[in-house]
């Protein structure tokens, strides 16, 4: 039997052929509660994104900025928000219409938790497409890697600049793509980036033939447009996950929702181009 073609490979191989670049936003899920979660991922699909990294709420999310780590504390005081939730927000969203390939982003604690059987029966059964887990190295990857590949989703690996040897090492172990971090430290919107950011693309590009996508700090149009010359997409996170908190007061009520959510829609809209 034919192996299905995972969709984060069927939206990289028609960007491809529309000569585009994929956009890539985070979101928290949970916040401000799970239905809205849903709302908000199908808001993104209008506004034009290509896939969605869905963010598993953490109580000490050791490689995020203060943006995303206040959407964790919103989401986790509003009520328990466990790693099946964040899951199954998946599975509502393709039953509201949703069609893009989600890719779940959690740190690795929970995932033990819950446990490595568990954990694969249900992203396979609830349509995830890929897995970052930015706190599980190279090193340490090899069970959770075979899992991966064995259920036909991605393990996509983070890789910052570094030596060329590692860099090298990660990029030719990818599925999916690359996650190039564009600056050293925690996430959060930047004006400047690292100052060796460019050769750093390029090596990682020789490494691999897998696509490679930049994501930490990139906030606006311009950002997308400079990074999406190099690199086949573009991760946006805090810029969204702040413009969501922004927009709470909106988003909380039934009367305004609907207007919160264009503004999130429209700011995508915009990165998008």
């Amino acid at each position: 039997m034919a192996i299905r073609l995972n969709e984060i490979d069927e939206a990289f191989g028609r960007l491809r052929e529309e000569g585009s670049t994929a956009l890539i936003p985070f979101l928290t899920i949970g916040d401000p509660d799970l239905d809205t979660s849903v709302d908000i991922i199908a808001a993104l699909e209008q506004a034009g994104a290509d896939m969605i990294e869905l963010g598993v709420p953490y109580s000490d999310p050791l490689a995020d900025g203060p943006v995303i780590q206040r959407a964790s504390e919103r989401a986790l005081a509003g009520g328990r928000v466990t790693l099946a939730d964040c899951i199954q927000v998946a599975e509502n969203a393709r039953n509201a219409g949703v069609k893009l390939p989600f890719i779940l982003f959690s740190y690795y604690n929970p995932v033990l938790q819950y446990g490595l059987d568990r954990f694969f029966e249900l992203v396979t059964a609830k349509g995830i497409s890929g897995l970052i887990i930015p706190d599980l190295p190279i090193e340490e990857d090899a069970e959770l890697r075979a899992r991966a590949e064995a259920a036909n989703i991605h393990l996509i690996p983070l890789v910052a600049p570094t030596s060329n040897d590692r860099v090298t090492r990660i990029s030719a172990k990818a599925r999916g793509f690359v996650y190039c971090v564009s600056s050293l430290g925690v996430t959060g919107v930047r004006s400047d980036f690292h100052q060796g950011i460019d050769e750093f693309l390029a090596t990682v590009r020789r490494a691999t033939d897998t696509p490679i996508a930049v994501g930490f700090g990139i906030s606006s149009r311009e950002q997308v447009e400079r990074f999406g010359k190099q690199a086949d997409g573009v991760i946006v996170g805090s810029a969204i996950v702040r413009k969501i908190e922004e927009a709470l007061p909106l988003l909380k009520s039934p009367g305004t929702k609907q207007e919160g959510l264009a503004q999130i829609r429209d700011f995508v809209r915009e990165l998008k181009g």
